[in-house]
């Protein structure tokens, strides 16, 4: 176990958005929610006073803790979580300290209800091919890491929605809050709704989502790729599920060069030998 009790901001948002970003919880009391009700990327609210009946759900990760000010709360949990042999940090500063530092935060104000166990449920058609994996991507990797998606029949959508309280995306139909507005797609609306639009790299991501989803390759030399890419995996997989669980890295892989390698190159001329040793 880490003998570490604490992690930066300036860190852990490095992680977030990757695969190997820890589990994040919210402890904070309703009454500091209120004042701030965004949560850092990935987090899901869990109550301080309930640790021991939570705590196993996140046996086996690494855990950060999150409360107002990075204090008591925050210091409480982790060090439970620590009792129950799970790895478990608090964050330095808090809530508080992460809206300060202007690091992105989502909103609450449009989210799904949860469901039991705690997680959102989304419904959309079957046989997806961009907007259906990103998005799902997206959500995962910033909104709820536990949220379920449910592919149906197109006919069907608005049916499982009602029966199931799962909410409909990338469909269009009567009061369909997540879908295409204008030239933009479902996973643009997603940015926007959700507070990350600020996020650089996930707007040059949203660039290449949309060239490929509205056939407009024009908007990045990428889209072309992210669309093949996206199609090749339609028609190795049958099963949406194992679709979007292969999506996941292909969306990691994108994600990570929007954020870190846009400005590299493979250049071939640069392994050739040089000219002396050409020489000798």
């Amino acid at each position: 176990m880490s003998a570490t009790i604490s992690i930066t901001a300036e860190k852990l948002i490095r992680l977030v958005g990757t695969p190997a970003c820890p589990a994040i919880v919210d402890v904070r009391t309703e009454e500091d929610f209120k004042k701030d009700p965004r949560l850092v990327p990935g987090a899901r609210r869990r109550p301080f006073g309930e640790v021991d009946r939570w705590a196993d759900e996140f046996a086996g990760r690494s855990v950060v803790v999150i409360c107002e000010k990075g204090l008591k709360l925050s210091h409480g949990v982790a060090a439970w979580l620590r009792h129950g042999s799970i790895d478990a940090e608090t964050l330095e500063g808090g809530t508080l300290g992460w809206a300060e530092a202007q690091l992105p935060m989502v909103s609450t104000a449009v989210m799904p209800a949860a469901d039991p166990k705690g997680r959102t449920v989304w419904v959309t058609r079957a046989r997806p091919k961009v907007d259906r994996i990103a998005c799902p991507w997206l959500i995962r990797r910033f909104v709820d890491p536990a949220a379920v998606f449910l592919y149906v029949a197109a006919s069907e959508v608005a049916s499982v929605a009602e029966r199931f309280s799962a909410t409909p995306f990338d469909i269009d139909g009567p009061n369909v809050f997540w879908s295409h507005r204008g030239e933009l797609c479902t996973f643009d609306v997603m940015l926007d709704e959700f507070g990350l639009s600020g996020v650089e790299s996930l707007r040059r991501l949203a660039m290449l989502v949309r060239g490929a989803d509205l056939d407009k390759p024009q908007l990045a030399p990428q889209a072309a790729g992210l669309l093949a890419a996206s199609l090749g995996l339609s028609r190795m997989y049958s099963d949406d599920l194992e679709q979007l669980q292969a999506g996941m890295l292909l969306y990691d892989a994108f994600f990570r060069w929007c954020r870190d390698a846009v400005d590299e190159t493979h250049n071939w001329g640069s392994h050739a030998p040089k000219a002396a040793a050409r020489r000798s």
